[in-house]
């Protein structure tokens, strides 16, 4: 009997998914364990098993497209079974909502994913708003990277409309409608809310005056752009599209995971031949793809020779010159949102940070003697967390979130470790760090950076830390302050090792140190807890030892 795949829920916060990528096609053996495809969610890109066996018989949501939690994904089943039932069953409700759409101008009730219109507007018939689609979550805006339809042009269902850029990724968006596209909305590398007005697409020809003017959605923006009637819009008078494009002006059609690995191993787009639907280019292709011979440069190389020739022979006159040079990058959804939450910590607890100077000579000694033990490799860092996770059980108070009736302490110790990635900045989150050896810490450290680095952390791997150490001392810096990674009530900060002149027993002797820097939460940490802490976190630290007990 087939047995119906519907999207995961991969991560307690997860209401819907992107399919990056799918590795079976219908009519493919699938065995149990058989990755089916890898669904892209707002914090990583993870692959999906299949728990069933059979044939592949249907795919419910096409590479590239986002689905709530839930939805059909795909149904396996033996070989020629029919699922023409099942299929209805699981996709009548939203098929019958679509062409409700189509008919009539929906209310706030009726409203879709991708369709919104106020309730004030009188929509001509067959005409459809399209609004800015929710893609992860935490989306709260999206920005149009590039528009692949331009104003007067043919859409067919699952045509792609436009790139558009979350704080995690850059998603094709396809139209769940056709006709031509009428108006558009919010112009290339514009951000905009979600329910934002988007486009408009409808039959050739329809006047949609006012439409655009009298749509109203929370939180929507207005964007000014020109709205012109499909039937008045010659090929040369079209808004312009910025796309990847040959050299002969015509834009690459590739997948964003395409994209992605292109990008990563330095493939030029416009060398790779496409296999996908009309030559779109898709992962196969990059990674299957094997570089030309380069060409003969001898013409170039001869005018360059007489270029040499010709400045050898010219006077030396030495001139300085300069010019005043700006870059402009416009920030990532991710850059965005870390903005966003670094300032709300920072301006909404009052932060207040307590240094001390930590003696690092026993904890040297004790590393090299816990390394020698062979296939085991511990940092500092690692005796950092684990002496953090010790004193937090002992100072539960600095293991604290503030909440507007009530201070909650945290008895279990989830450490969170920043760190740094392209574009910006995750902390996964060691579990139940108290419990952890010093060789299982620096193992987990590991894999979880390593996979961060790779964007294949899983969300829930990222999600309930107590506390968080940054470390930039392997940087070289001696000392930094954090911004404390909300809801947690404290962040420690860690600089470098450093040999200096100190002072032992009466006289100067050369010694190494390190500096540790802990940003509080005046709200749950007073300053004499905070600094009980960092005593014990000292004791622990210059005391490998008695984090052995």
């Amino acid at each position: 009997m087939a047995t119906i795949i519907t999207m995961p829920r991969l991560s307690d916060t997860m209401t819907e998914g992107t399919v990056a990528t799918w590795l079976k096609k219908v009519g493919d053996k699938i065995s149990e364990g058989d990755i089916l495809a890898e669904i892209e969610t707002d914090k990583a890109t993870m692959e999906f098993e299949s728990f069933n066996e059979g044939t592949l018989l249907y795919i419910g949501i096409p590479e590239g497209e986002t689905a709530p939690v839930d939805s059909l994904l795909a149904i396996i089943g033996k070989e020629g079974e029919d699922v023409a039932a099942l299929i209805a069953g699981k996709s009548a409700p939203e098929t019958e909502a679509a062409k409700s759409e189509t008919e009539k101008a929906p209310t706030p009730s009726e409203t879709t994913k991708e369709e919104k219109v106020s309730a004030a507007a009188s929509l001509p018939k067959g005409v459809v708003v399209v609004t800015m689609p929710r893609l992860s979550d935490t989306m709260t805006e999206g920005t149009v990277a590039s528009w692949l339809k331009k104003v007067g042009d043919k859409v067919s269902e699952g045509d792609i409309l436009a790139e558009i850029e979350t704080d995690k990724a850059t998603m094709e968006f396809e139209s769940f409608n056709e006709g031509t596209l009428l108006y558009i909305g919010i112009e290339e590398g514009n951000a905009a809310p979600i329910d934002s007005l988007l486009a408009i697409i409808g039959p050739a020809g329809t006047d949609i005056t006012g439409i655009a003017e009298n749509y109203s959605a929370k939180g929507s923006t207005s964007s000014t752009v020109a709205t012109v009637e499909a039937t008045s819009v010659p090929a040369d008078a079209a808004t312009p599209v910025t796309q990847e494009a040959s050299t002969d002006g015509q834009r690459i059609l590739a997948s964003p995971l395409a994209k992605k690995i292109a990008s990563d191993k330095g493939i030029q787009l416009t060398q790779v031949k496409g296999s996908g639907e009309n030559g779109r280019i898709v992962k196969s292709d990059i990674e299957n793809f094997t570089p030309a011979a380069p060409t003969s440069t001898a013409p170039a190389a001869a005018t360059a020779a007489k270029a040499t020739t010709a400045a050898a022979t010219a006077p030396k006159v030495f001139v300085p010159a300069g010019e005043v040079f700006t870059e402009e990058i416009k920030n990532s959804q991710m850059r965005k949102i870390i903005a966003k939450r670094l300032a709300e910590s920072l301006f909404t607890a009052p932060h207040y940070n307590l240094t001390i100077e930590v003696t690092m000579d026993d904890a040297m000694k004790s590393r090299a003697i816990i390394n020698s033990i062979p296939d085991t490799k511990v940092s500092f860092n690692d005796m950092v967390i684990k002496a953090c996770a010790m004193a937090l059980k002992k100072h539960p108070k600095v293991n604290s979130q503030w909440k507007e009736d009530a201070i909650t302490i945290n008895h279990h110790v989830n450490i969170g470790v920043a760190v740094a990635v392209e574009d910006g900045l995750v902390v996964p989150v060691l579990k139940f760090t108290d419990a952890m050896s010093l060789s299982q810490i620096g193992g987990s450290v590991r894999d979880l950076a390593g996979r961060a680095k790779n964007k294949k952390l899983l969300p829930t791997e990222m999600e309930g830390s107590t506390f968080t150490v940054s470390n930039l001392g392997m940087f070289g810096i001696v000392e930094f302050n954090s911004i404390i990674n909300q809801p947690n009530s404290a962040i420690l900060s860690v600089g470098a090792i450093v040999e200096k002149p100190v002072v032992k027993n009466g006289q100067i002797v050369v010694g190494n140190t390190m500096m540790l820097s802990l940003a509080c939460d005046h709200r749950t940490i007073d300053g004499a807890t905070g600094a009980q802490f960092l005593q014990t976190l000292k004791l622990y630290i210059e005391n490998p030892v008695t984090m052995l007990a």
